[in-house]
C-alpha cells in the first residue's frame, strides 16, 4: 500500500512539480490549493494522510493556521507536516515549529532533498 500525501499550495505550478516528484518515487498525492481546499479535502478523504507539504503564504487559511487547525485534530495530531516555504527568516521557522510543523525546507529546493525528507519522516 503506498503512503498518501498531501501537497498545499496555491502555486498549480509547484503543486504539479512536487506531485510528479512523489508519484516517481510511489506515492499517492492529493492537491490542494490552499489551507481550506485542503481542510475539505482531508474531510472527504476515505483513507489517512500520512503526510502533509504546505506552503505558508496562501489565501483563506495560510499555512499556520493549517498547522494549527491540523495539530487539534486528533486524527492529524501526529501527522507528519514539511513547510515548503521561500520565507528563510528564523522568526518563520520558529512560527512554523510553534503551529506544529515537523520540518522546514525552503523554496527553491531539490526534488531529491525533498524526497529524502519525505522518506525519512514516512520511515
Amino acid at each position: 500500500m503506498s503512503r498518501k500525501i498531501l501537497v498545499v499550495d496555491d502555486s498549480p505550478t509547484l503543486v504539479k512539480f512536487v506531485s510528479y516528484s512523489l508519484k516517481s518515487s510511489g506515492y499517492e498525492v492529493v492537491g490542494a490549493c490552499d489551507g481550506m481546499d485542503a481542510l475539505e479535502k482531508m474531510s472527504h478523504l476515505e483513507s489517512d494522510i500520512d503526510l502533509i507539504i504546505t506552503d505558508l503564504n496562501m489565501p483563506n487559511i495560510d499555512g499556520y493556521e493549517l498547522i494549527a487547525t491540523l495539530r487539534q485534530n486528533d486524527k492529524f495530531a501526529e501527522v507528519p507536516i514539511i513547510i515548503l516555504s521561500s520565507e528563510d527568516g528564523d522568526e518563520d521557522k520558529q512560527k512554523g515549529e510553534k503551529a506544529g510543523a515537523t520540518s522546514y525546507l525552503v523554496k527553491p529546493f531539490k526534488s531529491s532533498v525533498l524526497l529524502a525528507e519525505v522518506a525519512r519522516l514516512l520511515d
